[in-house]
């Protein structure tokens, strides 16, 4: 599973940030890295450089083998609840998507 984290101008994308929700991102999503060809996270700061509420933007591109891409947003006040909340709703999208359709 490759990771790439990606930032907008207004963050600072230092090594030790891209490697903190690198190691985030792979361990919440490890139990389908043999599904997962590549994940795209996508940090932005809505408000550049005001503060403000839920002003800090996660996006997640998933690409599984054999399927559509799946996307995921979050926002929150800091990138750290951003990346959680957004890997959170990558994870249920991933279990949801693979799991087996029953069809009576």
């Amino acid at each position: 599973m490759q990771i790439q984290i990606n930032t907008d101008s207004n963050i600072e994308g230092h090594e030790k940030l891209a490697a903190q929700f690198e190691s985030i991102v792979k361990s919440k999503l490890s139990q389908f890295s043999d599904e997962i060809t590549r994940v795209e996270v996508h940090l932005s700061d809505e408000n550049s450089h005001k503060d403000g509420q839920d002003d800090k933007r996660c996006m997640i591109e998933a690409r599984i083998k054999g399927r559509q891409p799946i996307a995921v947003t979050h926002q929150a006040s800091t990138l750290d609840q951003a990346v959680d909340g957004a890997t959170n709703k990558m994870k249920k999208s991933i279990e949801s998507d693979l799991r087996p359709q029953d069809h009576r």
